[in-house]
């Protein structure tokens, strides 16, 4: 984090051979695609917008990809890549950069009485945990998702319960080159699917050089900063970790099951925290919880917006917010939760042999989440982290023990 992954990301796209190389640059947000348009000199960016006969950004995209220009998009509209895309992509001669791991895994909601049905009518077959359609390829019915999801590909069976989508593999197997910038991308589900489908990969690290120019080096845990950027968290300890002291104390079904004396609590320390604590206000502070008990815990003075905006920072941001620098100004955080990845996602890739390690995934949510702040100047900051697990994983991460 802070490593100056996003410059050198502008800097090779700027140095490329115009000729040889066009790229796609893929990130989470709106503004960061602004950026990339402001600061490549050297080449044309352009954004997918709606303004085509069909007002769609997925048909805009197919028409940059047909001129063959430069292209910067949101992770939102890259998801939506199908079998055309797929194929304007192919020989294209282009690079992928992806700003920040993507979701490339979810469920679908298909019954399990759903899935016998398609077995029975011998629609699907199911090897290896893969589904493919064999019954009509023109299918019409209620299952035409099922269907297309299914003939590309990319829909497997888990434990005959329920169908699991995962992104067209086919996509990245287009591309010349794929860059993925992230931290801890051993623990991100984008590995996890990578190392599904066989895909090769190597990590590497960025190296700011004495002309201030940046360049890709060989990866080295030792040479993080962690125990450094751990000293500028002051991490409250005190009774009001009390209720965090279960391990799986705020996670999302204790949160979901939580009575509302619980709930009351929570608000409670959260007031303390900002107000008595960190004596802090209102612009200087975020916290992030379950979205849907976000203003209910809130406390008074330090209520998030109904309608936040996404270029002014709110109090309550997403249990996931990366790759953003609109928070970096603020000083006392609060993290509610608990984070567990999805069981039956773990469960898929595991029984599909792919290694997966769930406390690393936490800390290193935890880690983005903490970096939107002013920790990012080399600034100190307080926080408040009531779960006993979440606070000994953030002490293994600056240890090196994860």
């Amino acid at each position: 984090m802070g490593s100056g992954k996003t410059t050198w990301a502008i800097d090779y796209m700027n140095n490329a051979n115009q000729l040889e190389t066009r790229f796609i640059y893929i990130t989470p947000f709106l503004d960061e695609v602004q950026r990339i348009i402001e600061n490549t000199q050297n080449r044309n960016f352009i954004e997918p917008n709606t303004k085509n006969d069909a007002g769609s950004k997925l048909e805009s995209l197919k028409k940059l990809l047909v001129d063959g220009v430069d292209i910067v998009s949101t992770h939102s509209l890259f998801q939506l890549a199908d079998d055309e895309v797929i194929e304007l992509l192919t020989d294209g001669g282009y690079t992928l950069i992806l700003d920040e791991v993507m979701d490339c895994v979810e469920t679908a909601d298909v019954k399990p009485s759903d899935i016998k049905r398609l077995l029975d009518n011998k629609d699907i077959t199911i090897k290896n945990n893969r589904v493919k359609w064999v019954g009509d390829p023109e299918d019409d019915s209620r299952y035409k998702d099922i269907r297309l999801l299914a003939q590309a590909g990319n829909l497997f069976c888990y434990r005959g319960k329920f169908l699991v989508w995962t992104f067209p593999p086919k996509v990245f197997k287009t591309f010349d080159n794929v860059f993925v910038l992230t931290y801890l991308f051993h623990a991100q589900i984008q590995r996890y699917y990578f190392d599904l489908h066989g895909f090769k990969y190597k990590y590497q690290a960025v190296k700011e050089l004495p002309s201030g120019k940046y360049t890709l080096t060989e990866y080295s845990t030792r040479k993080e900063n962690r125990k450094d950027l751990y000293s500028l968290i002051d991490i409250y300890q005190g009774k009001m970790n009390d209720i965090g002291n279960r391990k799986n104390a705020l996670s999302a079904t204790w949160i979901r099951n939580a009575d509302i004396d619980k709930l009351k609590e929570l608000h409670k320390n959260l007031y303390n925290f900002f107000h008595n604590i960190a004596k802090a206000k209102k612009d200087e502070v975020y916290f992030s919880t379950l979205k849907e008990y976000q203003y209910m815990i809130a406390p008074r003075g330090f209520k998030p917006s109904r309608k936040p905006n996404r270029v002014k920072s709110d109090v309550a941001i997403p249990l996931n917010e990366r790759a953003t620098n609109r928070h970096a100004h603020k000083r006392a955080i609060a993290y509610i939760y608990n984070r567990y990845q999805k069981p039956n996602i773990m469960a898929f890739f595991i029984d599909n042999g792919v290694v997966v390690n769930e406390d690393l995934a936490a800390v290193s949510d935890l880690l983005q989440w903490i970096w939107r702040s002013r920790i990012r100047n080399g600034e100190p900051v307080q926080l408040y982290l009531p779960s006993r697990r979440m606070r000994e994983l953030l002490k293994a991460w600056a240890g090196y023990e994860l």
